[in-house]
């Protein structure tokens, strides 16, 4: 035939997502900017509703694809890579906060003359840092549980073909990740220290927040992943998002570890 697929890619339709998700981020960066300066977050929240469309009708459509037959094993590769460098961009923007933290521990300033001190004192005088062996350790191992029901979900799937398994490991996932979220925000309540006022406050916010949120988008993820295993989209063959969902949850343990160690136990 003279338009016959002669090849193993997949030729993507015209589409509106890109569109409507670059206008949408614009118009929360520019709503966030505005909330900032006390105009109220109406613009804020409508640009972050539009962003949470985009992403579930893109998502939706490169699901409808893979059900259709569209992602080939080259496809397939495709995916994996792209997904490879999100991470690996992840990786970059954590290395950020890494690096303010370990910076001003290391190198602290006078709060006063923003001068460099010989004999600077880590984390600032009168912070009360939180003891990394009671609630930070058992959040730590709770995390760490949680990747290993998703491995074992992971092996069920590709090595067993057990989808009974597969769907007890995600919930499980999921639950400890909620159980883990939920202590992490009674910690929260309970710090002896805010955001403003020093840069102990402002780091250690930045850092464990941002890995917070992460853990949340990482829970929701495994949750859309155990939705599709119930109805029986995943085969030991084809498992591509279940397997970024595994990948993205593991780099969130791995970046917990380097918090744990860095923030809640070398630095206080």
């Amino acid at each position: 035939m003279a338009h016959g697929k002669n090849h193993d890619y997949h030729i993507i339709p015209p589409s509106i997502w890109p569109f409507l998700g670059a206008v949408g981020g614009f118009v929360m960066l520019f709503g966030a900017v505005l909330w900032m300066h006390d105009r109220g977050p109406w613009l804020f929240l409508i640009g972050l509703a539009a962003v949470l469309y985009v992403m579930y009708g893109w998502w939706a459509d490169v699901i409808a694809e893979s059900r259709a037959g569209e992602h080939t094993p080259v496809v397939r590769l495709g995916l994996r890579y792209g997904f490879i460098l999100f991470i690996m961009s992840e990786v970059m923007f954590f290395s950020a906060w890494f690096w303010s933290f370990f910076k001003h521990a290391l190198y602290p300033i006078d709060p006063a003359g923003m001068s460099p001190l010989v004999d600077g004192v880590w984390p600032p005088a009168g912070v009360e840092t939180f003891d990394p062996w009671h609630l930070p350790l058992m959040n730590t191992l709770i995390l760490l549980c949680s990747g290993m029901a998703a491995t074992w979900a992971h092996h069920a799937l590709v090595h067993e073909n057990n989808r009974k398994d597969l769907i007890n490991g995600l919930i499980l996932a999921i639950v400890l990740g909620l159980l883990f979220t939920g202590f992490q925000a009674y910690e929260y309540s309970h710090a002896h220290f805010g955001f403003a006022g020093n840069i102990y406050g402002a780091n250690f916010f930045m850092a464990t927040g941002f890995h917070g949120a992460h853990v949340i988008i990482g829970t929701i993820f495994l949750g859309v992943c155990l939705l599709r295993a119930l109805r029986g989209h995943f085969t030991p063959e084809k498992h591509v998002g279940f397997e970024a969902a595994a990948w993205y949850w593991h780099f969130v343990d791995v970046v917990w570890l380097f918090l744990f160690g860095a923030i809640y136990i070398w630095g206080a």
